[in-house]
């Protein structure tokens, strides 16, 4: 029997949460995980102690809440469906990349693999998803590459856009409106620390401006 939409949905938050810990963190906070999904801390902890018993997560009071390998392996599963059906959905259907996140959400509970497989096959195997994350392959494995964001890259030199991790509406429409998105090459000129700005150079040599928490967001490599 496959799992309820419930425990796939605190598998992947766990199993992206686990992603972006710092170096020598091995443990998502289970405030950061309640927070992700929208619930209570408690009702996330009771959540978890049923993973745990499962043998699909390791839980320690206070401490937080990791997967184990069988729980990596359905959630790299479900999150390969959710990247692969933004991709569907934008490159197939027409849909904009800012709108693809809540339908993607429920076709990942619903969709069969050979469905999945096909798609992929169709799409040409991509390596990301409509936003630059990492597509998980068939066989659980995630690609993270090493990417700087627009505070830590050096400045004057060309970098493309690879990766926008926060995938709110607004912001996506933001990013897009200000020709920020994966594929774009800018070059970092300034940072005021002072006024958490960032001054970029952008396409045609158009400048701009954006916010500190803005520029986190956007992961770059080198062009």
């Amino acid at each position: 029997m496959l799992p309820s939409s419930t425990v796939e949905n605190y598998l992947k938050a766990i199993y992206v949460g686990e992603t972006q810990l710092a170096n020598g963190q091995k443990l998502v906070p289970m405030g950061q995980l309640a927070s992700v999904l929208g619930i209570a801390p408690g009702t996330a902890t009771t959540m978890v102690k049923a993973l745990a018993e499962s043998g699909l997560a390791v839980y320690e009071p206070y401490n937080g809440v990791r997967l184990t390998s069988a729980g990596e392996k359905l959630a790299a599963r479900v999150l390969r469906r959710h990247r692969l059906m933004e991709l569907f959905l934008v490159q197939v259907m027409g849909m904009r990349w800012d709108e693809v996140h809540d339908d993607a959400e429920q076709l990942e509970h619903v969709v069969s693999d050979r469905l999945v497989e096909r798609i992929d096959e169709m799409l040409g195997h991509p390596e990301a998803d409509p936003h630059g994350d990492p597509i998980p392959t068939a066989e659980g494995k995630l690609a993270e590459r090493p990417l700087d964001t627009l505070l830590t890259c050096p400045l004057h030199t060309p970098v493309t856009v690879a990766r926008v991790t926060d995938q709110d509406a607004a912001f996506l429409r933001f990013i897009e409106s200000h020709h920020l998105k994966p594929g774009q090459t800018i070059e970092v000129e300034a940072r005021d620390e002072v006024s958490d700005a960032v001054r970029l150079k952008g396409r045609d040599d158009a400048r701009m401006t954006i916010g500190a928490r803005a520029a986190s967001k956007l992961l770059v490599k080198a062009s």
